[in-house]
């Protein structure tokens, strides 16, 4: 449409209006006439433009194959271009007759005594569309020029057609003129016809005679005094009685009153799906498509000698021959046009809304019919030439708001034209068609190769010869072979059907048929094929055959080719083939009919005397007993099974045939349908026999799905990002699943890595990508299991946006032909949902629906669920969960449904109460690709100003939940940009227009990046009173203890923060923040889109999804460009300010934590700091001074006022960044077992510390002595410990208040919980894990929740509640089973472990599992990163490998063992873990005398004491193992003293000592005291391991124990 300053459309035109904007002057005033093909003359001025370079740049666009894209510039250029021309023939006075390809053709119709001044007027026109337009540059460096042609003199005009459509022509020797001046004219120029020339005011015009053409090359005009143009203009405006007389419009026909009958008759002038979108009140913007159509055009051409009238008719009776066969195929006749030699119907396969599945095969099969008629019906017909092309082209509206016309524009256009020239007389098609329209190939021929203008390289063309019989027998078996390495995924149930078919007719002895009934794709063939290699290996005769289109057109010739199959003669040669049936014939058919046989099977048998005398019924009948002869014969030798693929293309003779020999002979048929096929009668017959059995199959499961998509793609694991790309573009459709990963692998945007390679440490953020897909896939066991195969990881490129994936032009074509299924209304709904995402809610759908109200919107919406597109997203499908190799959940967001709540109407999302509301409200689509074909059918510039819609409606939602109490997910985000935002004088976000567009009308300058200013309807004051809290904060941990437990015993929904509404961010983040990202991306926006990604990425680590959160920084790296070596050199994408790169590295550096990338994880955290102006020292002497500031720094709290509000909220982004950073540096450095790493952990810690204190949070600072004291433990500073956690109890008085203030007593729950487990107080443990959990249940925390819940197994397993233990692990696997927590996992298995070892034979997951998980990541950087947790783990396997006797393996897990005890520390895992290492050094004291160990080298009692010693000086703070080391150490000092009487018992873990300590003792007593120095405590003694120990050696070995612990100590 048009561009710039010019005339925009009203928001809501009258249907006249829009009607007449579509037409001509001439038609909407045109005055009622007689129904018939009638003449009318007038005189008048004809002014045709030719743009040159169009076809060129057509060209130029096929030539990159960039489809889409390319289609939308050229249409955007045409339309834009054509549209300037249009508006300044508008403002001259004329008339847009219509606009043919490149050519437009305009008529000022006047008197004929008025002629000379409208030519002088037109005239001055055209010099100065030349003058404006004459020179159009491209970036493509093809110009686009203009060669106008002028003519006068008398025009004749015709409607042909019928009472439902009409078309408008003009015919005469000046329109062949002006078509001759255009030819005649050179780019730039202006060329009068000889007619023209002679009525002009010729002095007016300085012009060169063309001679030998008698034309005139105009080149000026002569004005001079005293002649003045403008009251020329003046005086000619009389002369056109519909000129414009308002300035608000270029058209008087824009502003007629309503009239019925005019609307009547200009209805009958345009196509049936235009006017459907128009009565539906669609926008123009939303009428245009990108598509792919079939294009006929069919050129006739006349004799000279006819005379105009009866031309007239005879393009009247070709028009309505042409329109009628047209539309049985499912096509339209969209424009009609006169050349010099005749005329040309441009008829359309595939437009909007009629769309068909085999349109090329009807095109061709149109074509020969009207090729026939014409040539046949029509006299003076000199030349019948029709082209036919396929491809992908513009469908919509071209030219200004005043008048613009429905057209199609693209390569494939201009090469019909071509190939009418090129072809005459033939019925000619590309190579496109000829390969889609699925025909036999003898119905073509090649033709040779031409020249075309313009048009580079057109392809092969071949000539459509018409439908051909031809002799068929072979090559028509079943096209899908079963691939014998990869199993049928998800059809237990049809073959079931199938295998009872086999038992009825085996027993029964009657036929059976099975029917499968499933849509394109859906495994028809695949299940066939399956069938086929069972009935074969059970030694069944099958005789199989795939129907085509074609072949239900042929009488009786499904089962003339089954039966040629059954007698062998389907590959056989012609000339053998009669020897071949007259050997199968024998014995079984009588001789004389052999001869029935001739024409059925081609050939030639000696005619009988019988068979002479039958006619051809009987012969028929004769022959179809013959068949049920030698079938019955046949079936009782070996069971005999048809498959018939494509079933519903089978002939009525033949569906008859076999529903007599279904019920006469006992033979087995399966057939597959489409289950919305129209079936005959015969069909019908066989459907409905008792004997038949109907079966639909069924979708393929989310992980057969994916597992096919591994083999397809060679893979064994695939990442998240693909699988959900899979997942919602298949739906369970196995087709879709292999051609979406086919064009994958051909677009080259996915990367594979050798599973087998071990993953390593990376330097750089841009090489992490393989490590990270490693730890999130989608995994499957490998095919093969041969030793030297190499298996490999799928992973998606970086810079690569999956959404963004065009899809492959077949599935394209089979969404595009479901969507053309519904209605108008329908349509337009789905596209615009498509542009919100795949899932939507209602409220933003409607903003996007011009003039639809809420009941109208309902009632499309319920509609389309009931049709089953849409559906709601409760009723929502989620991928399955499977034990660890299925660590990824694809799922919608399921809400309990809550009674709706009135509000304003323009209220975006009702969001004043709740942020969203009942799952009534949000949906996502239910059919497979139907979302990515509508998206893909918008014009580019419409996509955008649509997703710009969406951007601008969805960023006032992109915040925390309410129960949250709003705000950024990045801390104060807002407020530390809002400074870069102000600078620039304009909103970052969004500077896209559109003015030709409804949408954009009024938001030029709405979508920009959320401002301080913003309020947020969640950060509001609480109500309830704080002075119950703020009277005395808690000194004691029992005040503490006694508080919690009071307010979870009064929680209640009307008072306490427990019970409010649960945090909806994670639905924020799925149904706000990621599709907010791809609508920045999208318009271009991508300053907002990095802001938006570092939202996404904070919210995904909140909600502890690692994998997400590196998916979206991937996104921001892609965005902000490849890093150079030299700083100076770089060259960023994307302008952000320091905080959001200092916040961009700080999410990094936690995501790599998570994957166990240290070393990078430390630099960027580092490098983070270094933005934020917070130096971290890199030298020992820095630790020291850097140690020294701080602890004698005295915080300034940011309570106090400051300059201004924003400015302290500044301050407060960047010290909550501070903070976070400095808690994952010590994190990182704890890690390390080394002096060096603990000081600067140790400072990290101090910093931390202080600056909570500076940020004056209550919340943040107890989190900071919850930390603070989880790391004094893990070094073993007791004083510390204590002292920190004594802190974070006193500082937590208020943190009931927020959601935050509760995360952080859930946190010191957790530890006290944690505290209480290492000093032994295994009761107050439990009873603590368990308030905790409930608190994180409330707070839908999963990385808390799984914490606490490792607590709370260790304290049950030491308190030997084993049935506690198993309940534990249930609800620990229910939490991380379908996450990507690595580590989590890790520490699941080992308590598995345990429980297996020493639970009495109870267990949670079977060894074997435990063992798989190991071995496939333990080689994960997450896992060699925690020496606390894999010492745990590879000692429980050895001691489980131990007990088995299978010691090579134990030696293997004992040696990676004893790699890891020097890197741990004395957290509760490190302290665990070192138990079970010196548990296997006790089994292998017992062992070595044995020799059963080759390959560790023996240890004597002296140096297994040595790790006795490190774990009493290391593990101070963990004595809740220190009793049982000290038995074990006394079973060490005695092997010592070579007592051999009491080792021969700790052989076996689960029946002697090892284990009778465990079971029978009472190891742990709870009521011991642990006092302030945290001195070691003796606990009562086990009862006796064994009756003849002797008491002494026990007295001796405990004084020994105490001695050595306590000088450890």
């Amino acid at each position: 449409m048009a561009t710039g300053d010019r005339e925009r459309a009203p928001l809501l035109w009258p249907v006249e209006a829009r009607l007449a904007a579509l037409l001509p002057d001439l038609l909407v005033f045109r005055k009622p006439r007689a129904p018939e093909a009638e003449l009318a003359t007038a005189q008048g001025v004809l002014l045709g433009v030719h743009v040159t370079g169009f076809t060129a740049l057509m060209d130029r666009f096929s030539l990159t194959c960039k489809s889409e894209d390319d289609l939308d510039k050229l249409a955007r250029i045409f339309s834009y271009y054509i549209s300037d021309i249009i508006e300044h023939v508008l403002c001259f006075g004329g008339d847009i007759l219509n606009i043919t390809g490149n050519v437009l053709l305009a008529l000022w119709t006047v008197e004929q005594n008025q002629l000379s001044d409208i030519i002088t007027l037109v005239a001055k026109c055209s010099l100065e569309i030349q003058e404006k337009f004459g020179v159009y540059h491209t970036r493509e460096g093809q110009d686009l020029q203009l060669k106008i042609g002028l003519s006068a003199g008398r025009i004749s005009q015709v409607i042909v057609g019928d009472e439902q459509r009409q078309y408008l022509l003009v015919i005469g020797r000046d329109v062949d003129d002006v078509q001759l001046a255009q030819r005649l004219a050179q780019a730039n120029e202006i060329v009068l016809s000889w007619n023209c020339w002679t009525l002009c005011e010729q002095y007016m015009f300085e012009v060169e005679i063309m001679k030998e053409d008698e034309a005139v090359k105009l080149r000026d005009m002569r004005i001079t005094d005293p002649f003045d143009f403008d009251e020329h203009f003046d005086k000619c405006l009389n002369y056109l009685p519909h000129y414009r007389t308002s300035a608000n419009t270029l058209r008087t026909a824009l502003e007629l009153d309503p009239d019925s009958a005019l609307e009547q008759t200009l209805r009958k002038h345009i196509m049936k799906n235009l006017l459907k979108k128009i009565d539906e009140g669609q926008p123009m913007e939303y009428i245009s498509e990108f598509r792919t159509v079939t294009m006929v055009l069919v050129s006739l051409e006349f004799h000279k000698t006819g005379w105009m009238l009866h031309l007239c008719h005879l393009i009247q009776e070709a028009a309505l021959y042409i329109s009628t066969v047209i539309e049985k195929g499912g096509g339209q006749l969209s424009q009609i046009f006169m050349f010099e030699k005749g005329c040309m119907f441009l008829c359309v396969f595939g437009l909007p809304g009629d769309k068909k599945p085999d349109e090329c095969a009807h095109a061709l099969e149109s074509s020969v019919s009207i090729f026939n008629f014409c040539w046949e019906n029509l006299t003076e017909t000199k030349l019948v030439s029709i082209g036919i092309t396929n491809g992908p082209v513009f469908c919509g509206v071209v030219g200004a708001v005043a008048r613009h016309e429905y057209t199609v524009i693209g390569p494939k256009v201009s090469l019909v034209a071509r190939m009418i020239t090129a072809y005459p007389g033939l019925v000619s098609c590309d190579e496109v068609t000829y390969l889609r329209s699925m025909l036999p190939a003898y119905n073509f021929k090649k033709l040779p190769e031409k020249m075309m203008k313009n048009i580079s390289n057109p392809g092969k063309t071949y000539e459509y010869l018409g439908h051909r019989r031809c002799i068929m027998f072979g090559k028509r078996h079943l096209i899908r072979v079963r691939n014998k390495s990869h199993p049928l995924l998800d059809r237990e149930k049809e073959l079931e059907a199938f295998q009872k078919a086999q038992q009825g007719c085996l027993h029964q002895k009657k036929g059976q048929a099975v029917l499968y009934e499933g849509g394109k794709g859906c495994g028809k063939s695949q299940l066939l094929a399956e069938i086929n290699l069972l009935a074969q290996k059970e030694e069944h005769r099958v005789l199989s055959l795939k129907l085509k289109e074609a072949d239900s057109k042929q009488h009786f010739y499904a089962i003339q080719t089954l039966m040629a199959i059954f007698f062998e003669i389907d590959t056989c040669p012609a000339f053998y083939r009669q020897e071949c049936l007259q050997k199968q014939l024998c014995g079984k058919v009588e001789e004389p009919l052999h001869c029935l046989f001739n024409d059925l099977f081609f050939v030639k048998f000696p005619l009988s005397f019988e068979v002479s005398h039958m006619d051809d019924l009987a012969r028929q009948k004769k022959i179809k007993e013959c068949f049920f002869q030698v079938l019955q014969e046949a079936v009782r030798e070996t069971p005999l099974i048809f498959l018939i693929d494509e079933a519903q293309r089978m002939d009525a003779a033949s569906w008859e045939f076999l529903g007599t020999l279904l019920s006469s002979v006992p033979i087995i048929m399966v057939m597959t349908l489409m289950p919305t096929s129209t079936l005959c009668g015969g069909a019908q017959h066989v459907l409905q026999s008792p004997q038949a059995m109907r079966k639909p199959i069924s979708k393929l499961a989310a992980n057969s799905l994916l597992k096919m998509a591994c083999w397809e793609l060679g893979a064994v694991s695939i990442p998240q990002e693909l699988q959900i790309y899979l997942l919602r573009r298949c739906l369970g459709n196995p087709l879709y699943c292999k051609v979406l990963c086919q064009d994958l692998l051909s677009k080259d945007i996915l990367l594979f890595h050798d599973l087998q390679k071990g993953e390593e440490e990376n330097s750089k953020w841009e090489t992490l990508s393989a490590n990270a897909m490693k730890s999130a896939m989608y995994s499957i066991s490998p095919a093969s299991s041969e030793e030297d195969q190499k298996f490999y990881v799928c992973a998606v490129k970086d810079e690569v946006n999956l959404d963004a994936v065009l899809l492959p032009p077949l599935l394209k074509e089979i969404a595009v032909n479901q969507l053309d299924q519904l209605s108008p209304e329908q349509q337009l709904l789905v596209k615009c949902a498509a542009v919100i995402g795949h899932s939507f809610h209602i409220d933003l759908l409607q903003h996007l629906l011009p003039g639809w109200g809420e009941q109208k919107l309902l009632q499309v919406l319920r509609a389309l669920v009931d049709m089953h597109v849409l559906r709601w997203c409760r009723q929502s499908q989620e991928l399955p969960a499977e034990p660890r190799s299925v660590p990824v959940s694809v799922e919608i967001i399921e809400k309990n449904k809550e009674g709706k709540k009135n509000s304003d109407a323009g209220s975006p999302l009702r969001q004043k109460e709740e942020l969203f509301l009942p799952p009534p409200e949000v949906l996502e689509f239910d059919v497979p690709l139907l979302r990515e074909a509508a998206w893909e059918l918008w014009p580019r510039a419409q996509q955008r100003a649509l997703h710009l819609e969406c951007a601008c409606f969805l960023r006032h939602l992109a915040c925390r939940c309410g129960s949250c109490r709003g705000g950024d997910f990045v801390p104060f985000h807002r407020f530390a940009i809002c400074s870069i935002k102000s600078s620039r004088g304009s909103p970052r976000f969004c500077s896209y227009r559109d003015t030709g567009s409804v949408l954009t009308q009024v938001i030029t300058d709405r979508l920009q990046l959320p401002s301080p200013q913003d309020s947020f309807q969640f950060q509001t004051e609480l109500s309830r009173s704080r002075e119950a809290f703020t009277s005395a904060p808690c000194r004691s941990e029992e005040e503490f203890l006694d508080r919690v437990s009071r307010k979870l015993a009064q929680a209640s929904p009307e008072n306490d923060l427990l019970t409010t509404k649960p945090c909806r961010c994670e639905e924020i983040l799925k149904l706000v923040l990621s599709p907010l990202i791809q609508h920045c991306l999208v318009i271009g926006e991508n300053t907002c889109a990095f802001y938006y990604l570092l939202e996404a990425a904070s919210a995904s680590l909140d909600l502890s999804d690692n994998y997400m959160a590196f998916f979206y920084l991937r996104k921001a790296s892609s965005l902000r460009g490849q890093p150079s070596a030299f700083s100076f050199l770089k060259r960023h994408k994307v302008k952000i300010c320091q905080f959001e790169e200092a916040t961009f590295c700080r999410l990094r550096s936690e995501v790599c934590f998570n994957m166990g990338q240290i070393t990078l994880a430390k630099k960027l955290a580092r490098q983070a700091l270094r933005l934020l102006k917070k130096n971290f020292p890199w030298t020992w002497f820095g630790v020291l001074f850097q140690t020294f500031l701080e602890k004698y720094w005295h915080p300034r709290s940011l309570s106090q006022p400051a300059d201004s509000p924003s400015e302290n909220k500044k301050k407060l982004a960047v010290l909550q960044q501070q903070v976070q950073c400095l808690s994952l540096l010590w994190q990182l450095y704890n890690l390390e077992a080394t002096a060096s790493s603990r000081r600067f952990a140790c400072l990290a810690t101090l910093m931390q510390k202080n600056s909570a204190e500076e940020f004056a949070n209550e919340a943040q600072v107890v989190s900071t002595y919850v930390a603070l004291s989880q790391f004094s433990q893990n070094v073993g500073d007791t004083e510390k410990w204590l002292h920190c956690e004594q802190m974070a109890i006193q500082k937590s008085s208020l943190c009931w208040f927020s959601r935050e203030g509760l995360l952080a007593t859930a946190q010191l729950m957790q530890t006290l919980a944690y505290t209480k487990l290492c000093l032994g107080h295994l009761d107050v443990s439990i009873k603590l894990g368990f308030q905790a959990h409930e608190i994180c249940g409330h707070l839908q925390k999963p990385a808390l929740q799984n914490l606490v819940l490792s607590v709370l197994f260790r304290s049950a397993f030491l308190k030997k509640k084993f049935d506690l233990c198993v309940h534990v692990l249930d609800s620990q696997w229910a939490l991380i089973s379908q996450g990507h927590d690595i580590l989590g996992l890790a520490c699941f298995y080992s308590a598995c472990l345990d429980l297996l070892l020493y639970g009495k034979g109870l267990r949670c997951r079977p060894f074997g599992e435990c063992l798989h998980f190991i071995q496939y990541y333990e080689h994960s950087c997450v896992l060699t990163s925690q020496s606390n947790v894999m010492l745990g783990v590879h000692s429980s396997l050895a001691m489980w490998f131990a007990q088995d006797s299978r010691w090579n393996l134990f030696e293997y897990h004992f040696s990676k063992a004893r790699q890891l005890v020097k890197r741990t520390n004395a957290s509760l895992f490190g302290s665990h873990g070192f138990v079970r290492f010196l548990e296997c050094h006790v089994l292998m004291l017992q062992k070595v005398p044995e020799g059963v160990f080759m390959h560790i080298p023996p240890e004597t009692p002296s140096q297994v004491l040595k790790y006795f010693k490190e774990f009493f000086s290391r593990c101070v703070t963990c004595p809740v193992y220190h009793r049982w080391v000290s038995e074990l150490k006394a079973s060490v000092m005695r092997y010592g003293k070579r007592e051999v009487m009491s080792l021969t018992n700790i052989i076996r873990p689960l029946d002697t000592c090892l284990a009778r300590i465990w079971i029978e003792g009472e190891f742990l007593e709870e009521n011991k005291s642990f006092d302030g120095n945290l001195a070691i405590q003796r606990f009562d003694r086990v009862t006796d391991v064994k009756e003849n120990r002797d008491e002494e050696e026990i007295q001796e070995c405990n004084i020994k124990t105490k001695k050595n612990h306590l000088k450890g100590s």
